[in-house]
């Protein structure tokens, strides 16, 4: 897998490389991408076709307008970039007192190559708060996914209380989602393929 550092001096991240594997950086995505980043949700969340609930369907699952009106309600993004194009995304929002990750999406022909993993770590090491994220309850490897990097599903009864709070969903959306919060703050020293800037 590639390596990815963060450039103390650009504030930002910068690509390194492993003998024979391509360039990689992680990186705050620029408004001039935006088509990217909404054809890297589309083509992730076909996979949501058919397992979330029919009334929760809809094509396309994000417009432009939509994504438009999350950023600016306050999610960043930040890109994994291989070989010159973005494959990956994943948001962050803070609302109140946590940071949400918000549109959590690699490209299908990427997945299952620690993608999703080094941009979720980047995330978890620059937040000092803590951090939950919520998703489609029958997104089972969703759910196994951000199980693996650290977050636990919060008890069922509590779940919709902290969607109200949080975030900004329909009560449909609510009554068919789960959430998981940060239990495992990573610990200083921990060895990562990312540098603290």
């Amino acid at each position: 897998m590639q390596n990815a550092i963060i450039d103390p001096n650009q504030g930002e991240v910068s690509p390194t490389t492993t003998e024979g594997v391509a360039p990689a950086i992680i990186r705050r995505c620029r408004d001039d991408e935006r088509a990217t980043i909404l054809a890297i949700i589309q083509a992730a969340a076909e996979a949501y076709r058919g397992v979330i609930p029919d009334d929760c369907w809809h094509e396309p699952y994000m417009t432009l307008r939509e994504l438009d009106g999350e950023i600016a309600a306050g999610v960043e993004f930040r890109g994994y970039e291989m070989d010159g194009a973005l494959v990956g995304v994943m948001g962050v929002q803070a609302v109140r007192d946590v940071d949400l990750i918000r549109h959590a999406y690699v490209l299908p022909g990427q997945q299952g190559r620690g993608i999703g993993g080094e941009l979720i770590t980047h995330l978890r090491r620059k937040s000092a708060r803590r951090m939950l994220v919520g998703t489609w309850s029958a997104a089972d490897w969703a759910i196994r996914f951000y199980q693996r990097h650290g977050f636990e599903p919060v008890p069922t009864a509590q779940a919709p209380k902290l969607l109200r709070a949080y975030w900004n969903i329909s009560e449909r959306q609510i009554e068919a989602s789960v959430v998981l919060a940060d239990v495992r703050p990573i610990p200083a020293g921990t060895p990562t393929r990312f540098l603290r800037c």
